[in-house]
């Protein structure tokens, strides 16, 4: 089955010329407007897993912007099956917690819309620095493209967030969002090992990491976030290449200049 993945028909090739769009606006802090939870208490030494059920999804809140835990653990990070800069397939492993958001950063949180309004739509249109700096103001930063990646797959290495079998009622895309974002984590059981949404589907994410081949080497000067002029990766899952994909592996680049209106972020925090 062929399903267009949200808001990228266009982009079948590794970076693909950013769509037009309006300056983004200068961002300031605002109430969340995330679906309201109720948080679970969250250790933050958690023991390694070695297998996604081992992990119970946990939930705290920073500064009115819930994030969930992603506990020590190893994971193969890339797809041998997939895309070429998918590939080889290699072990990462995390030594210590880290928090995630539990959902992309909304427009409300940003204190500005992108392209679509809406206080709970994913905020987009954004340059990858702009994400950047964000995260710093909330004391936190972009997740690297392991740690993202990680978060999305788990021990298990799935394919999607949810597992290895693609259900479209898992994610928001074009075919059933009549072309637009949707409020962030309206498909709840489209949720990662650790409880984040929108993994896959809605809108595609920055990580901090430049783009580089395979395997990926935090030390190797990728995760140098002062570099102005290296392109930065976006991860998501579900394209126009639904057939053959990756899903959770799959990624993308945007040179730092640019800005699209189908890329968001979210933050982590060290625990």
């Amino acid at each position: 089955m062929r399903l267009k993945w949200f808001l990228v028909t266009s982009l079948l090739l590794i970076g693909t010329a950013a769509c037009g769009g309006s300056p983004a606006a200068t961002p300031t802090l605002a109430a969340t407007a995330t679906p309201e939870q109720t948080p679970t208490p969250a250790a933050t030494n958690p023991s390694a897993v070695s297998a996604n059920a081992d992990w119970t999804p946990q939930t705290t809140v920073f500064d009115g912007v819930e994030m969930v835990l992603v506990p020590p653990g190893c994971f193969m990070m890339g797809n041998d099956a997939g895309r070429r800069d998918e590939r080889p397939a290699h072990e990462q492993c995390f030594a210590a917690a880290y928090w995630i958001g539990k959902y992309e950063v909304t427009n409300a949180q940003y204190g500005s819309p992108g392209r679509f309004e809406g206080d709970s739509r994913p905020r987009e249109n954004l340059l990858w620095s702009e994400a950047r700096d964000f995260c710093a103001s909330r004391g936190a930063r972009l997740p690297t493209e392991a740690e993202w990646e990680y978060a999305a797959r788990g021990p298990n290495a799935y394919i999607y967030p949810w597992g290895n079998t693609l259900n479209a009622d898992n994610l928001v895309f074009d075919q059933n969002s009549n072309g637009e974002t949707q409020p962030v984590g309206s498909k709840p059981a489209g949720a990662s090992w650790v409880g984040a949404l929108d993994m896959s589907g809605n809108v595609f994410e920055f990580v901090s990491s430049a783009y580089a081949r395979y395997p990926f080497d935090p030390a190797d000067g990728r995760e140098d976030l002062d570099n102005a002029e290296a392109p930065r990766v976006y991860r998501g899952g579900i394209n126009s290449y639904i057939d053959n994909g990756a899903g959770a592996a799959i990624r993308f680049r945007l040179d730092a200049d640019e800005r699209n209106w189908f890329i968001g972020f979210r933050c982590v925090r060290d625990a």
